[in-house]
């Protein structure tokens, strides 16, 4: 089978088998109903997952699971998961259970994400950068896929968004099987060592990677999670309050979030030129920007708010592959998913935290500049970046490109 080939199909695993990932966050405002909750508590929806996400992650890298074992199989077994576990929350009769259910849908989810970047590295040596691209670019409109489901559907046919996505996985799980091997370019399964995720942390090339993915996961999975809040407040402040704008706000999200796989696109195809510490620092002063500009356009027209979401939504995530790509080819060669799990395990845990802060910092000055917190992630990223650009080790970087 040729990568081309073997890429096409884990793009669609990955679009597929990453729905679960926003399905309660779409439905968030009926669950609220349902299950009477707070803003605050409506959050641990999205937050749940997140730390679902790090446990599985670190669990994997503290065992080497995604260079042990083979990662069609772990693809598979954890996205038939992640769908239990999704249909779990169609029947909770409570936010505890709930909430339950969206922590092992986030543990399954590490069992899709890192190791399905594996299989493609696995395949592509040459091209790598744009081969992660177009996967992350897939798993990013798969995980906006519900909020489209939940515009397509009445408010009370909530439960349908959740059953989409929970077949979706399913579909997903079980298409990774056609892809014939982990990829020629994948190394021999090493050995277990409880040593080589601090080996991996220690290393100083790598660690300047992991922070720049750090700033990007600052701004992203916030700005993702609190988009149609954002659309919604701006829509009431320019409509009215009693405008029914919550279809319309699902809807943005979708194109918002949805484009960001035009940006990962670009980035991969330009990274792989031109340097990965160059684009990602250009990605993300341009969303950083964003993230302080958007508050100029709070309660005008969409015709005038939407096309910088647009672009907020196509850079805020161009960088997310290349960084990636970047520890893939900076880490060891034997241990290159357990070093991609624990990236995304370091930049997941950071969401927590930001995804929880913004809604009390719109609390306090409104959603109109709340965004604008979300730039400080982006600063330090690029700082990062062009620190990393100046060590020897970036000569590994996109064959030399940097």
């Amino acid at each position: 089978m040729s990568p081309r080939r073997v890429l096409a199909i884990l793009a669609i695993v990955e679009l597929l088998a990453m729905a679960p990932w926003f399905s309660a966050s779409a439905v968030a405002p009926a669950l609220a109903r349902v299950w009477q909750l707070s803003p605050v508590t409506t959050a641990w929806l999205t937050i749940s997952v997140q730390l679902g996400f790090v446990v599985g992650a670190l669990v994997s890298a503290i065992f080497t699971l995604s260079d042990r074992l083979s990662a069609r199989r772990l693809v598979t077994g954890s996205a038939i998961l992640a769908a239990v576990a999704t249909l779990g929350v169609e029947v909770a009769s409570g936010v505890k259970l709930g909430i339950a259910c969206r922590l092992l849908t986030g543990a399954a989810l590490a069992g899709v994400y890192p190791p399905g970047m594996k299989i493609a590295a696995g395949w592509f040596k040459e091209g790598r950068g744009l081969a992660i691209g177009v996967l992350v670019g897939a798993l990013t409109l798969g995980s906006a896929s519900p909020h489209l489901v939940r515009w397509a559907v009445s408010p009370e046919a909530w439960r349908i968004v959740l059953v989409i996505a929970a077949a979706s996985a399913v579909a997903g799980g079980l298409l990774v099987l056609l892809v014939p091997s982990d990829g020629p370019f994948a190394a021999p399964s090493p050995p277990f060592s409880l040593a080589a995720a601090p080996r991996i942390l220690n290393d100083r090339a790598v660690a300047l990677a992991n922070l720049g993915y750090l700033g990007h996961m600052w701004e992203v999975y916030a700005m993702w999670t609190w988009m149609a809040v954002f659309v919604a407040a701006s829509e009431h402040a320019h409509r009215g309050s009693q405008a029914d704008v919550a279809g319309l706000a699902a809807l943005v999200t979708f194109l918002v979030v949805g484009s960001g796989a035009v940006g990962c696109w670009l980035g991969g195809k330009y990274a792989d030129r031109w340097g990965r510490t160059l684009v990602t620092s250009a990605a993300m002063v341009a969303s950083g920007s964003c993230a302080v500009l958007v508050g100029f356009l709070f309660g005008r027209s969409l015709l005038v708010l939407l096309p910088l979401l647009l672009l907020w939504g196509v850079t805020v995530v161009a960088d997310s592959a290349q960084f990636s790509a970047a520890v893939s080819e900076l880490a060891p060669r034997d241990y290159v998913g357990t070093a991609l799990t624990l990236q995304t395990s370091l930049g997941f845990l950071l969401t927590c935290a930001t995804i929880y802060l913004l809604p009390h910092v719109a609390a306090r000055i409104g959603w109109q500049w709340s965004m604008s917190v979300l730039a400080i992630g982006p600063a330090l990223g690029v700082w990062a970046m062009l620190v990393l650009r100046q060590r020897p080790e970036a000569r590994l970087l996109a064959g030399g490109a940097r």
